[in-house]
């Protein structure tokens, strides 16, 4: 393992710039959402149950989040490939974001150490982070659960 330290987003810092690709291999820029409330979560692996479960709440959740003024982008280690599938399979009407060398995620303090199957690996960090209107970070949840995540987020943000 690298050990890379990663350090932990706080209220009120300015979020870290970045440009990914999306499914259709476009890129997107955290720059491109200024102006507006941008959630952004971090999920280790398109298809598998957690993280589709995740996708989906934040799918069945999105007119009620936009109604309120809130932006979703998810990011994840997948290929743009990968995430087109993901998109296309589950119906999802958020952009997704291919962060194959984790450089986001580390940036975002989502790439770390985890207990998987009762081993320590080193992977991406189930975690969110919301940024305000005007790049900054409003609030910044790390080693959230999946089910459920997206219920309490919402009640966090009053949405």
């Amino acid at each position: 393992m690298s050990h890379q330290l990663t350090i932990k987003l706080q209220p009120g810092t300015q979020a870290p710039e970045f440009t990914l690709r999306d499914a259709a291999g476009k890129a997107v820029s955290l720059s491109d959402y200024r102006g507006k409330n941008v959630i952004m979560y971090f999920y280790p692996a398109a298809a598998t149950p957690g993280c589709t479960t995740e996708a989906c709440d934040f799918r069945d959740s999105l007119a009620s989040l936009q109604g309120s003024g809130y932006e979703v982008l998810g990011i994840s280690p997948d290929a743009p490939e990968k995430l087109a599938a993901f998109t296309g399979d589950f119906g999802l009407t958020f952009p997704l974001l291919s962060d194959e060398d984790h450089s986001v995620a580390l940036a975002y303090g989502a790439w770390g150490e985890k207990l998987v199957n009762g081993e320590i690996v080193e992977g991406l960090v189930r975690s969110t982070v919301v940024v305000d209107p005007q790049g900054n970070v409003e609030l910044a949840q790390y080693q959230v659960k999946a089910d459920g995540h997206v219920a309490a987020l919402r009640e966090t943000l009053g949405v």
